[in-house]
């Protein structure tokens, strides 16, 4: 595997966290709708689509830090795995320490499920990765149809009222949380198996950036008639809900549109780190990249925490918003590159490394 690929994946991860600033600080100062209209619009393409792309490089992720283990003999294999289920339980911590922060979007406890799983796949051929993740998109616009998707959620969507019970834990990690395992398991296998090819090969890049970019605007385009259509004998309400391309309800449409745009976004970014132009500005963002875990928990307890000491938390206008997500972004690239000056990995990361 070559050093580009890494670096290009490094600047993927930069460009996905920046997305989930954009969205996860506008989400908490309740900032959805204020604005002008052209930058509404801006925001809304990081709907869960910065999130996808972070699933997404997660399993690419696994299958590069499995590759041995993939290959090799049985105690290699059993040795990878426990590696891999206490990285699965250091991020379930963390996730449920974002979550008694007051972080209901989380996605790192669902991150450790998704690792938890695949440590079970890690020699499953690339065929049986993409079947499973096809009946896994199958069947949670199944779910969607069947259950209530609305069970759990305050009138805001914000809050899940009963997520420390059982039945709301299970419920929101399978169905109908902001990362609900069926069908978000999807990204990672997907991202499995896309880690798995020859990145090496121009031809191989080629091939897929075409297929990714054709498949997002077909996916679009056929959100858009479904739903002029199934507006009309449907109604606007199930028509939306079953055909739109936003990440709540994730339905088949935009699980389809997701995942052709974040793998889009992945070549894009390994084309990018390779390019000689910028070179300074990319190098940043691929040190910034390296720090994700870290910079993901602190975007939450320490972005979040100066808004809350300043008052400004869900009383902050869209433009705010985005300013902040910038600022604070920049403020994470200086942070990545002194700390990398002495440090290999990012805090958090080297906590993961130790652990």
């Amino acid at each position: 595997m070559s050093g580009e690929r890494i670096t290009g994946l490094d600047l993927a991860r930069a460009i996905s966290i920046l997305g989930m600033m954009f969205v996860n600080f506008k989400i908490a100062m309740g900032a959805e709708g204020s604005g002008p209209a052209w930058l509404s619009w801006f925001a809304s393409l990081f709907e869960g689509r910065a999130s996808a792309v972070f699933v997404v490089l997660a399993g690419i992720g696994f299958t590069i830090m499995t590759r041995k283990a993939r290959v090799g003999d049985t105690g290699l294999l059993r040795k990878q795995r426990v590696i891999v289920w206490k990285r699965s339980l250091y991020l379930l911590l963390l996730g449920f320490i974002l979550i008694l922060f007051g972080w209901s979007a989380d996605i790192l406890h669902y991150y450790a499920l998704f690792l938890f799983i695949a440590s079970f796949l890690i020699r499953a051929f690339g065929k049986m990765l993409l079947g499973a993740a096809v009946i896994i998109w199958l069947s949670a616009q199944w779910f969607l149809l069947k259950y209530d998707y609305t069970a759990g959620w305050d009138s805001s969507f914000h809050t899940y009222l009963d997520f420390w019970t059982v039945n709301g834990f299970l419920r929101n990690t399978w169905f109908n949380g902001f990362h609900p395992a069926i069908p978000w398991f999807c990204f990672f296998l997907v991202g499995m198996w896309f880690g798995r090819l020859k990145f090496s090969e121009a031809s191989v890049r080629k091939k897929w950036l075409i297929i990714s970019l054709i498949a997002w605007v077909g996916s679009e385009i056929i959100s858009l008639a479904a739903l002029k259509i199934g507006g009309t004998y449907l109604g606007t309400e199930i028509a939306v809900y079953l055909f739109q391309t936003k990440p709540m309800p994730p339905n088949m449409l935009y699980m389809s549109s997701a995942t052709s745009s974040a793998i889009l976004v992945i070549l894009l970014c390994i084309y990018l780190a390779e390019r000689k132009y910028a070179r300074s500005i990319v190098h940043a963002l691929i040190e910034t990249g390296q720090m994700t875990l870290t910079h993901y928990v602190t975007h939450v307890i320490v972005g979040l925490g100066i808004l809350e000491i300043f008052g400004i938390l869900e009383n902050g206008s869209l433009i705010f918003s985005m300013l902040y997500a910038v600022t604070y972004f920049v403020v994470a690239i200086v942070f990545s590159l002194i700390w990398k000056r002495k440090f290999k990995r990012g805090p958090l990361e080297l906590v993961m490394r130790k652990f």
